[in-house]
């Protein structure tokens, strides 16, 4: 496999463990060949992008999935922090977020999100968002 064919780590920042489970589980079930990565808060996800704490061997994802509305630090202020590092801006990332407020919409792209996603209701419209998902960052892209 040549480096640009490997799988990327793709990392999710979510607070609701359910959340991540369906997530997980959904990439699972379209046998995606990334690996997926959990933190639940902005800070723990600053931490695995600085290597800090456990994360201090944690690979660089390839993609982020980040959702808004989190505790300590938010996904608004982790997206400007990260896309304000120059180490960190060029790593995609996908706000997932129940959310459709426009002013969220908005403020997301004007802080450097790549794509907003509102988080798809029920386990099956969850696996046919990472199926596009995937076939869009991981073969379009």
């Amino acid at each position: 496999m040549t480096p640009a064919s490997r799988p990327i780590t793709i990392l999710l920042a979510d607070d609701d463990p359910d959340d991540r489970a369906l997530t997980q589980d959904a990439f699972k079930r379209h046998r995606l060949a990334n690996e997926l990565r959990s933190v639940v808060d902005g800070e723990e996800l600053m931490d695995y992008l600085n290597k800090r704490g456990p994360y201090v061997n944690a690979p660089r994802p390839g993609l982020i999935l980040l959702d808004l509305n989190m505790p300590r630090k938010d996904g608004r202020e982790a997206l400007k922090e990260i896309k304000a590092d120059a180490r960190l801006k060029n790593i995609p990332i996908v706000v997932l977020t129940t959310s459709g407020e426009e002013e969220d919409i908005l403020k997301t792209y004007d802080l450097g999100a790549n794509s907003f996603i509102r988080k798809p209701v029920g386990f099956d419209a969850l696996v046919r968002m990472i199926d596009t998902l995937g076939r869009y960052w991981f073969q379009v892209v």
